[in-house]
């Protein structure tokens, strides 16, 4: 190998080839396709090609998603889902970076079960939170034995168009909490500690040493765990159809779920196309943001 990266220029290319394949394959291929059939009518039917016959209707998809009523309603869910996801997960998963973050051995198995629902499949983690949700459930048991004047009566959660949508993002929160929460634990661990001996001499309370020198010390990670999870709220999915399906009455039916029923329920795929095209112009935006905030936190 050695000899043959000397004597050839192109032995790094022949490294690289095998995976460049895979991507090519895998990536580059089907994101080229989308964005030419998000210009076209795709008929999948069509035995004379292999990726289906294609038929160039310039800009209809588009024109056709701008008068599409449950387009701008998938929309505003996907916002609605990012705004209320968001937050919960820059600041619990902080919340309990802190807490864990103690030089002893006892702290293991808490970041392991704080960890733990991220790497349990969302199949399960659906029909899991499905019991729990049910009117004769651990939350509708919880909710009258503490808040009786509050919760008067038995709620199939997933079932109201007022509930369903925020039902899958506590969920959505609650698998995210052990993953976010060991990005800020690295960071934590970076911070020296003499600082904080330093503000315990000096009579700070632990309060305050976490407002005035955790807090500034921790921005570059909150920034990269907000964008983070901005892109994996817009694309988030596996949630919804496990829980919901979109329902009822599409109250749950983000963009990216609006683009699965287009493309495999109703088989539109120039439509699901000119969708995605447009949920990659989002995700693009937070994943430049992305990159500069993982420079700085690197950098930190």
């Amino acid at each position: 190998m050695k000899r043959l990266s000397q004597q050839s220029p192109w032995a790094p290319f022949l490294f690289l080839a095998p995976a460049g394949a895979i991507l090519s394959l895998f990536w580059f291929l089907p994101a080229i396709m989308a964005v030419f059939a998000s210009f076209a009518q795709v008929n999948l039917g069509s035995s004379r090609h292999f990726f289906g016959q294609f038929k160039w209707i310039g800009l209809d998809n588009y024109v056709a998603m701008a008068h599409d009523p449950l387009f701008y309603k998938s929309l505003l869910n996907s916002w609605i889902y990012l705004i209320g996801v968001v937050p919960p997960l820059v600041v619990l998963p902080l919340i309990l970076a802190i807490l864990v973050n103690r030089p002893n051995r006892a702290m293991g198995p808490f970041r392991v079960a704080y960890y733990l629902p991220v790497v349990i499949p969302i199949v399960v983690v659906g029909l899991v939170w499905k019991w729990l949700y049910a009117e004769n459930g651990l939350v509708n048991f919880v909710g009258q034995s503490l808040f009786p004047w509050l919760l008067r009566h038995p709620l199939p959660w997933l079932s109201l168009p007022e509930t369903a949508l925020g039902a899958v993002m506590v969920v959505t929160v609650w698998k995210g909490l052990g993953y976010y929460m060991m990005i800020y634990l690295a960071g934590l661990q970076a911070i020296p500690r003499d600082i904080y001996e330093s503000a315990d001499l000096d009579g700070a309370s632990p309060l305050q040493q976490h407002r005035y020198l955790t807090l500034p010390y921790m921005v570059p990670s909150m920034g990269l765990v907000a964008i983070i999870s901005c892109i994996n709220a817009l694309k988030a999915f596996a949630e919804i159809w496990v829980l919901t399906k979109g329902g009822p009455l599409d109250a749950s039916t983000t963009t990216v779920y609006y683009l699965y029923q287009q493309a495999f329920e109703n088989l539109n795929m120039g439509y699901a196309s000119a969708l995605g095209m447009v949920l990659f112009a989002m995700t693009l935006v937070f994943s430049f943001l992305n990159k500069g905030y993982g420079d700085r936190a690197a950098m930190a």
